[in-house]
């Protein structure tokens, strides 16, 4: 009977007493405890994933002053090349509060010990933010455009334009125009950094607004997005191929 043994033992009742017939005792020994010493498993040591991996800071470009936009763990640094970042215009300034409706995007270029350093990559409103702004009895205005700074960055422009009233096309037209020739005049004179601190701290959503209320009442302008295209390193890449 597999894990079973039989013992034989005499019962004696006293001194001199004859022996009972021998008693079949039943021992259920499990063959596993009888045995351990053979069976002992041995104990993997569970690796702590988290104790291997490191803390790396992620600062934002000289442009925002290098603040510390996120904090990422890694067991490889190299993994956070390329990695796109998220904050928004209140992490970067600690100013109002109602700088959480802009949104910031870095990408991180470069590791170096414990610190990454990022690339400007997109500014937009929140999607809240920008659904507030529409209202019933006003008009709608977009421009998108590509522009290039003049060391060389191809961004992509899309300015919203929120009227007070409804009006008509040859307006929007005229609109668009003078956002057009306004970007055009301004941005191929700023280096990229120039052109980041003037997108996110609304210095051209001023001077855009300078020029379109000569046109129309506006409720708001604003750079609704603004996205890296090109680098001017992936440019050379491209004239070189």
């Amino acid at each position: 009977m597999g894990n079973i043994t039989i013992v034989n033992i005499h019962v004696c009742k006293g001194v001199g007493a004859d022996p009972t017939p021998p008693l079949l005792l039943y021992c259920f020994i499990s063959w596993r405890k009888r045995h351990s010493a053979h069976l002992v498993r041995k104990k993997t040591r569970v690796k702590d994933r988290w104790r291997e991996k490191k803390w790396v800071t992620v600062r934002s470009p000289d442009s925002f002053g290098n603040e510390a936009v996120a904090y990422i763990p890694v067991t490889d640094t190299e993994d956070l090349g390329g990695r796109v970042v998220e904050a928004t215009l209140y992490d970067i300034l600690k100013g109002d509060t109602s700088q959480h409706q802009y949104k910031i995007y870095f990408k991180v270029v470069s590791v170096e010990g414990d610190e990454a350093k990022t690339i400007f990559r997109r500014y937009e409103y929140a999607k809240e933010f920008l659904r507030s702004l529409i209202r019933r009895g006003s008009s709608k205005v977009n421009f998108i455009s590509d522009v290039s700074t003049k060391d060389g960055h191809t961004f992509r422009i899309k300015v919203i334009v929120i009227t007070q009233h409804q009006i008509n096309s040859s307006k929007k037209h005229a609109i668009r125009l003078a956002i057009n020739r306004m970007i055009e005049e301004k941005v191929p004179n700023m280096t990229i950094d120039q052109f980041v601190q003037a997108t996110c701290y609304n210095a051209l959503d001023s001077e855009i607004m300078a020029e379109v209320k000569k046109i129309v009442r506006i409720r708001h302008v604003g750079l609704e997005k603004v996205k890296l295209v090109k680098t001017v390193e992936e440019q050379i890449k491209l004239l070189k191929v």
